[in-house]
């Protein structure tokens, strides 16, 4: 496995993989390797040639000094769990290499409109403009490539496909389903923040969500009322802080007073526990029957790679 740190010769590399014929999957990410990251390293390489992991913690799209103070860093672990994945290419930029004038403002960036608006977009001023440039950033250093993101952080998933689209960008976007633990929290790499009694409140998310699904099932129904059951069973958890708990179409991420199909809606969930945001989401037709099947299915896939 390749350790590259500078933009110019992730570049040759992968554009040399391309000049022989070989397929590139990039996995980008910002560390804390997980196993949710895996799964989209696994998916990659069982779909291309050539897989490259992009481990780097992008200031841009953290508007608290404090949360990106506190994000957690474990690059030689991180390097261990690619080179066990199979990974070919870890690039490791610094934030001189990506931002060359850093701190001063970065002059270039880019906004992404529709689906960036709402629920994250307005608790976390800022975030998705940063997301998306550096998004558009690795694209434009891997090229042509199959890009891997994991559906957990769905709103980001949407904006990063409205952007590829928008500007015609030579990627294939692969959203990859959500892992999670055998009690339904989903794998996210700010759990490690939370405190043993806040890892436990944690699962009310996948509680919400579940009981938010089973209304769906009576469909037609209101997404008011959808949105108010899955707010009261978050607040029955006096450690967790409900910023938003809603259910939006699929592709536009936007509120239906009438829900009508539920395999077209999406649910969104977002809280505060202590100083951690989780946020979590699930398919209107998911059950958590499913889901638990899905992450054991997964933790056998793993064994079997090694």
């Amino acid at each position: 496995m390749r350790v590259i740190e500078t933009v110019a010769e992730c570049q040759e590399v992968l554009a040399q993989a391309r000049a022989t014929g070989r397929t590139v999957g990039l996995v980008p990410t910002m560390g804390a390797l997980h196993a949710g990251h895996i799964s989209l390293m696994s998916r990659a390489r069982a779909e291309c040639d050539v897989v490259a992991v992009s481990i780097f913690v992008n200031p841009l799209q953290f508007g608290d000094p404090d949360d990106i103070a506190h994000y957690p860093r474990t690059f030689d672990r991180d390097r261990r769990t690619c080179a066990q994945a199979g990974v070919d290419v870890v690039f490791a930029p610094s934030v001189r290499e990506m931002y060359p004038d850093w701190p001063a403002q970065v002059a270039t960036t880019v906004s992404v409109g529709g689906v960036s608006e709402g629920w994250e977009g307005t608790s976390r001023p800022g975030h998705f403009d940063g997301v998306a440039t550096v998004v558009a950033k690795l694209f434009a250093i891997a090229g042509p490539c199959r890009a891997y993101f994991g559906e957990k952080d769905f709103q980001q998933l949407a904006v990063v496909r409205q952007m590829t689209a928008d500007l015609s960008i030579p990627v294939v976007v692969v959203g990859c389903p959500i892992v999670r633990e055998t009690d339904g929290l989903a794998l996210s790499s700010r759990n490690v923040r939370l405190s043993p009694d806040e890892r436990v409140a944690a699962v009310v998310l996948s509680r919400a969500l579940a009981v938010g699904r089973n209304l769906l099932q009576q469909a037609p129904c209101y997404s008011s009322t959808v949105a108010e059951a899955m707010r009261l069973v978050v607040e029955s958890e006096p450690l967790v802080h409900l910023d938003y708990a809603v259910a939006v179409g699929r592709h536009d991420l936007v509120a239906r007073e009438l829900i009508e199909d539920p395999r077209e809606v999406r649910l969104l969930i977002a809280a505060e526990l202590g100083p951690v945001r989780l946020i979590d989401n699930c398919a209107g037709l998911e059950v958590v029957a499913d889901m638990a099947e899905r992450h054991q299915r997964h933790q056998r896939h793993l064994e079997r790679i090694g």
